[in-house]
């Protein structure tokens, strides 16, 4: 059963993109609006039925609940909406998508359906609303048939997308696990993970990747309540779900920012799917080094957290910013990257991961814990900022843990990345580096060869580092004193240990072991002479103009 919703849930993903594809918004840039929001509909008019009909036994028993809904009287259905939760949005009758396609038939249905999305999003903009560092309301919905240019096509538009959300159910999917979710997150919005959208998004952390860093950041404990999780760089809120479901999303509350519109209509599709609508008014859209909007009571310093992920952007040319960056010297305390010679969008060459790196170690708890993604360069940085943030975190022993990951696990860079770990309370007595740079196997998706780790690999990683153990040219446990004899470099490769293999021979072997490589020498240096007179003969034949 629980393949069967998956697939059907994610033929109703490609039954969407069809219809973009059908009315002209193929690869358009607001097609991943449509997309979401049509879904996010589609899965709350579900939600709300099936919570409902939990409370009242006249629509849990009737063939269409919907219509005994709409018999209700109002003061029956405000008796409703105060037994239900606060993560459930409050749904009137013409809010449905039975009624919608009841309306089918009119000409005006883009209209009504444009109507019914902002109707929506008003009655519920109490809880159902992320923000702006300034502080601006953006709601649940907007409308999307305006994204369609020819007018004639918009009404036909709406009707194709509701004849799609009807023949299909979420309720048997209301019971699965954080894993379902998050693999039909990764598939609704794949077609949609790149920087197009944003200046500083990456949008999507491979899940395994996301899982490896939750479960290394929280452990085996047990023991947490209240409990506050940030991510400075939040793109679609990969990193934050897989944290959050680590922690338990009912003793904790997650933070976000990143300066993208798409991420944050992603990151808020992704806390309702997870049940974290009580977050989403903590989800802001606005530049996180130049704004940050997350402080503290006094709204003076930053507010700190319990665990902080994040897989910024590595590179990124700002010079329009990079005078105020420059004057906040105790937030950017190992500096700020200088401007280029020449700006160059298609390869910028300023290096904005160690402004987040230094924004993240700032708005650590004093026993706070994060994991960041870096490029693996930043490892065995031996000057400038990179260099001076990995003496910061070695000499104060906020480091815990760094693992190199194999190249192309990323969809949205080549680089290759690390993960780095730290712990504030800096009562590590040691560092745990692992490389894990050869594991992993190539796959296809359509075209497109990209790498990943099966599962044996990221339970390896998870329990060598969790056991602090060493293994063979793949992990290493370095003192903080090791580290600085080695210029600071968290690179697990420079601690392995050089192995030679010693063969016990006697002279005779040995002689002809040395009269067979000087014989193979002479050979080689008789194979250049003739190739070197070869060459010479080709160059005298030569007639130039």
């Amino acid at each position: 059963m629980s393949e069967d919703i998956k697939e059907k849930t994610m033929a109703l993903i490609d039954s969407l993109k069809s219809t973009c594809q059908s009315y002209g918004m193929g690869n358009d840039g607001n097609e991943y609006k449509v997309i979401t929001q049509v879904f996010l509909y589609k899965f709350l008019n579900d939600k709300f039925g099936y919570e409902v009909k939990k409370i009242s036994f006249k629509l849990a028993n009737t063939e269409k609940w919907e219509v005994a809904y709409s018999d209700m009287s109002q003061t029956e259905r405000e008796k409703l909406f105060d037994t239900l939760s606060p993560d459930i949005p409050r749904l009137n009758p013409e809010h449905l998508i039975a009624n919608l396609w009841n309306q089918q038939t009119k000409g005006d249905f883009d209209l009504i359906f444009d109507n019914t999305m902002i109707d929506i999003a008003d009655k519920n903009a109490d809880i159902f609303f992320t923000q702006t560092t300034q502080r601006t309301k953006i709601p649940l919905f907007e409308k999307l048939t305006n994204y369609i240019t020819d007018d004639a096509a918009r009404a036909p538009f709406a009707r194709a997308l509701v004849d799609k959300l009807v023949n299909f159910s979420f309720e048997s999917a209301f019971s699965k696990s954080y894993d379902f979710f998050a693999h039909i997150f990764e598939y609704l919005v794949k077609d949609y993970n790149t920087n197009s959208g944003g200046k500083y998004a990456e949008y999507y952390t491979p899940h395994a990747i996301a899982t490896i860093m939750a479960k290394l950041l929280v452990d085996d404990n047990t023991d947490l309540h209240n409990i506050e999780c940030y991510d400075p760089s939040a793109g679609t809120g990969t990193l934050l779900m897989a944290l959050a479901h680590q922690v338990g999303i009912d003793r904790c509350t997650i933070f976000s920012q990143d300066i993208s519109q798409k991420s944050n209509k992603m990151i808020k599709l992704n806390l309702i799917l997870n049940g974290m609508v009580s977050s989403l008014d903590h989800a802001i859209q606005g530049n996180t080094l130049t704004s940050p909007y997350h402080k503290s009571d006094d709204e003076q310093n930053l507010r700190s957290f319990d665990y902080i992920v994040s897989n910024p952007p590595f590179k990124l040319d700002f010079p329009e910013e990079h005078k105020q960056l420059k004057s906040m010297t105790s937030r950017f305390w190992a500096g700020v990257p200088n401007i280029p010679k020449e700006i160059n969008p298609q390869k910028p060459k300023m290096a904005i991961y160690t402004l987040f790196l230094q924004h993240v170690i700032n708005s650590l708890k004093k026993d706070g814990k994060a994991a960041i993604v870096v490029p693996t360069g930043f490892l065995t940085a031996h000057s400038g900022i990179e260099n001076k943030i990995l003496k910061h975190i070695v000499e104060k022993r906020v480091v815990f843990g760094a693992i190199s990951m194999p190249s192309n696990v990323f969809a949205s860079t080549g680089t290759n990345v690390s993960v780095l770990f730290l712990d504030n309370s800096k009562k590590s007595e040691n560092v745990i580096l692992v490389d894990a740079s050869k594991l992993g196997e190539d796959y296809k998706d359509g075209n497109i060869t990209k790498h990943r780790l099966n599962k044996t690999e990221i339970n390896k990683i998870i329990e060598t580092f969790q056991k602090r153990e060493t293994i063979d040219d793949f992990s290493v446990i370095v003192s903080y004193d090791q580290i600085k004899e080695k210029n600071y470099s968290l690179a697990a490769g420079q601690y392995f240990d050089i192995k030679i293999e010693y063969v016990d021979i006697t002279a005779e072997e040995f002689k002809t072991k040395m009269d067979g490589f000087k014989a193979n020498l002479n050979e080689y240096f008789k194979q250049s002479k003739k190739l070197e007179e070869e060459i010479n003969k080709q160059l005298g034949n030569l007639k130039y103009e």
